[in-house]
């Protein structure tokens, strides 16, 4: 439970402006406001199972208590439980690989990054064969099998991140085989590294390279060592013993050194008659520490009653959790605050919960979720979404805000994930109301469809929408869509997971708050209504929602 006293001393130490008179529109300063207030060294960058977790789940608890609101948790609870096993490598005694008598070791955060979701205390892989499968894929409903049936137990699978016509070039057999450059599931490395123990191998590592992976080897390492996954039993354990990253310059010298060329691989991967490919005469070898523990962390849910249809929920989501505490930046900067990431996003939904709380009170029931562990994996969301408390064919949409730009108006709004469902003609018709216009993700390989807490619902068939000012170099009123890539690339590059996320001076929140507003206007309509948003034909979550279909008329 949530101590009462914690609750008080931390409601002292609120700034005024979370706690002024409502109005009718959403608030710059106050979103400042409960930014830098959740960004204070004291949340130690609100890390799950950590005391900065405690002091996150009191603050956003008290936050909704004040506005008046609802507990909106499991049996009248603020909270959700979100059972965590947490992991962490040690420096490892041996990381190489061996090809005859020739040894090749691997430097951890150089040549390779690695991770466990095993309960173990070390993680020992014993000279594994490797194999590349290509991209990975096994996907029947597009006639697509990288593996062959080849035999991966005890194995490492060495595979290439995004889809396989993610490179297509015009002519090739492949292209839009995938959906061209729009990353489809097969593309994340969560699937793959998935896909690999389904297909019985001892571990799992992705070549990465910055354009298929929509980040770079900065990002890869910035976990640190560690991960997260949902409490399984030892027999639903679907993980590998060790998974992660191959740097792209060390992964183009193993394969030379098995007398591979990477290059030339990649092109044949774009083909279904490709064929798993072993790295002759390399075997993998690895024994590592790890820390392991169970962490009790939780989402935070809060509720407005709907006045007429109360069993048919409007959600809105954002995820309350950082990086915590880090090694120093260059600055000497060593907690990992989550300002924009996404400490703006919690910042909305609180801002949204007063405004909807001040007015009418709407005719089906408004949800806000604060999901925990969306950095470890969207843990939270998907513990969510696999023990709802609201049933997901009653649920109408779940909107999510996860990082919004910092720089001023913009002329457009960035959709992520067109043409998937209903909801993306509802933001345009609210857009144009603003003046403004769509303008669909600039790089949609890098699936940030897939990569946000709306995610877990929408393979439920809730119909999502996900607003993120990640999605591409907005058209700014000052600078135009330079400007916007400009700011995009300054984040992403620098500050994405980093310290140096953290609440500035500088940040304009007018193209952010212009945002916030689309999304509260979706919401109040959609919690004023009789209409259930829709997946489009071709979404892979239409069946999914159709099989509900008469539960919603």
């Amino acid at each position: 439970m949530i101590k009462r006293a914690l609750l008080a001393s931390l409601a002292l130490t609120l700034p005024a402006p979370l706690l002024a008179a409502p109005d009718n529109a959403i608030d710059a300063k106050r979103i400042e406001a409960m930014v830098r207030a959740i960004t204070t060294d004291d949340f130690q960058g609100r890390a799950p199972g950590t005391p900065g977790e405690e002091k996150t789940i009191a603050w956003l608890v008290e936050q909704f208590r004040a506005l008046g609101l609802e507990p909106g948790g499991p049996n009248g609870a603020w909270t959700q439980p979100v059972p965590l096993l947490h992991t962490r490598l040690g420096t490892p005694t041996r990381l190489e690989v061996t090809r005859g008598a020739a040894t090749q070791p691997l430097e951890t955060g150089k040549d390779i990054y690695l991770s466990t979701l095993q309960p173990k205390d070390r993680a020992v892989i014993a000279n594994a064969p490797m194999v590349f499968v290509g991209y990975g894929v096994k996907a029947p409903e597009r006639g697509w099998d990288d593996f062959k049936g080849v035999d991966l137990k005890g194995k490492i699978a060495v595979f290439l991140i995004n889809d396989p016509d993610f490179e297509a070039k015009d002519g090739e057999a492949v292209k839009d085989s995938f959906g061209g450059r729009t990353m489809t599931y097969y593309g994340r490395w969560t699937y793959k590294f998935e896909e690999a123990a389904r297909q019985g191998a001892v571990g799992a590592l992705i070549v990465h390279d910055a354009p298929g992976a929509g980040y770079g080897w900065n990002v890869v390492v910035s976990p640190g060592g560690e991960n997260y996954d949902m409490v399984r039993p030892a027999d639903r354990i679907t993980s590998v013993a060790l998974q992660g990253w191959l740097s792209g310059e060390a992964a183009t010298a193993l394969f030379r050194d098995a007398g591979l060329d990477l290059a030339a691989l990649r092109v044949r991967a774009r083909s279904k008659d490709f064929l798993p490919v072993e790295l002759k005469g390399a075997r993998f070898a690895a024994d590592i520490p790890v820390t392991r523990e169970v962490v009790q962390s939780r989402n935070v849910l809060a509720k407005i009653s709907g006045a007429k249809r109360p069993d048919e929920v409007v959600m809105l989501g954002a995820h309350w959790d950082a990086y915590g505490i880090g090694k120093p930046d260059p600055q000497g900067r060593t907690i990992r605050a989550g300002a924009n990431d996404d400490g703006i996003g919690v910042a909305a939904l609180l801002e949204m919960a007063r405004l909807f709380r001040a007015g009418p009170k709407p005719e089906r029931t408004i949800v806000f979720g604060m999901w925990s562990a969306e950095e470890r994996g969207l843990l939270g969301s998907e513990t969510y979404a696999a023990n709802p408390v609201y049933a997901h064919e009653k649920t109408v949409a779940n909107l999510t805000v996860d990082v919004l730009q910092t720089a001023g108006r913009a002329k457009d709004v960035i959709l992520i994930g067109k043409g998937q469902n209903t909801l993306e003609d509802d933001l345009a018709r609210f857009a144009a109301k603003q003046g403004r216009t769509i303008t669909p993700d600039a790089a949609p390989e890098r699936g940030l469809f897939y990569r946000a807490d709306h995610f877990p619902l929408a393979k439920r068939g809730v119909p999502v929408l996900l607003m993120m000012g990640l999605a591409g170099g907005a058209d700014l009123v000052e600078g135009g869509r330079a400007a916007g890539e400009k700011w995009v690339s300054d984040y992403t590059t620098n500050c994405y997971h980093q310290a140096c996320d953290a609440w500035s001076a500088d940040w304009n929140l007018d193209g952010a708050v212009m945002d916030m507003e689309l999304v509260r206007s979706m919401a109040s309509e959609l919690a004023n209504s009789n209409r259930w948003p829709e997946w489009k034909p071709g979404s892979e979550f239409k069946d999914v929602r159709d099989k509900s279909a008469d539960k919603r008329r």
